[in-house]
Formats: C-alpha cells, sequence, structure tokens
C-alpha cells in the first residue's frame, strides 16, 4: 500500500470531457495541484452515496477554502457511471476519475476484492491529501461500509 511520503504512480483515469470521455493521467490530475482525493468502493452503493460523499460536497468550500485545489473522488467503475453519479449527487465542482479496471487501485495497492458481493475488484474506501503528487495525508477505512476515517469531517481536522 503507498504510504505519506511517496509519489502517487502513473496511471490513466477516465473523465467526461465536452466532447465525451477522454483519458487523464496522474500527472494531469494531480501535477502542482494540493488535491483531496477520495476513493469509494462504487458509485451508488449505499455507504458511498449516502454516507462517504454528500460530506464532501456538503463541505467543498471549507475544504477549498484550506489551501486545496480540487476535492477529487475516484471509483472502479466506468466513465458513464461516475457521470452519472456526479449528477444525481449534486456535485458540482468535484472532479470524477473512473479507474474502470482498478489500474490506480492496484498502483497504490488500495484495492480490495468485492468478488463476494458481485462487485469483482474494487477500492477500498479512503481519502487522501496529495500534495503535487506527493501523498500527505492517507486514511483508509477499515471496514468498507464505513465511511469515519476517511470522511470530509476528519479531513478537515488535519488539513
Amino acid at each position: 500500500m503507498i504510504q505519506v511520503g511517496e509519489h502517487l504512480p502513473q496511471a490513466t483515469f477516465r473523465v467526461i470531457g465536452p466532447e465525451g470521455p477522454m483519458a487523464r493521467t496522474t500527472d494531469d490530475v494531480f501535477k502542482g495541484r494540493r488535491i483531496v482525493l477520495i476513493g469509494v468502493p462504487g458509485a451508488f452503493t449505499p455507504s458511498c452515496h449516502r454516507n462517504h460523499l454528500p460530506g464532501f460536497v456538503q463541505h467543498r468550500e471549507e475544504i477549498l477554502g484550506r489551501g486545496i485545489d480540487a476535492i477529487a473522488v475516484t471509483s472502479v467503475n466506468d466513465v458513464f457511471v461516475l457521470d452519472a453519479w456526479a449528477k444525481a449527487s449534486a456535485a458540482e465542482g468535484i472532479e470524477f476519475l473512473a479507474d474502470g479496471n482498478a489500474d490506480f487501485a492496484k498502483a497504490v495497492g488500495l484495492e480490495m476484492d468485492g468478488t463476494g458481493f458481485g462487485l469483482g475488484t474494487r477500492s477500498k474506501r479512503y481519502s487522501m491529501l496529495v500534495d503535487d503528487g506527493v501523498v500527505k495525508v492517507l486514511n483508509v477505512e477499515e471496514s468498507p461500509s464505513k465511511a469515519e476515517a476517511s470522511g470530509a469531517e476528519a479531513m478537515l481536522k488535519l488539513l
């Protein structure tokens, strides 16, 4: 698992751009920026949709007001599902990074086996502060159904 002080590995996310899906590399997203990154097991899943993401939507301005350039969320879902989730969550101003093949989750060692629930490989639930590609804070949940250590209020205490 990636550790505080380490650089994020290279990976490619998918995002919805003006003309449809487009690729964004780790450098495209994180280079020269301070970003709070949220990793979730799945868009629209109960804990992600009702507990984890809403706190970051609610506290977005407060988080950005503490010297953060952006809040981003990544999940092992396709770009179209994440786009629909962003719209359904009224999460304007939050970047949604599709990790459809779990390449990023695996590269940072934060993948989990969700096959017992019919989910395949997914991301663990976490939040991290990334400064110019370097992990400064990492909060990983013990249980994928909890959103406490990785929630917005916990991150705010560390910013």
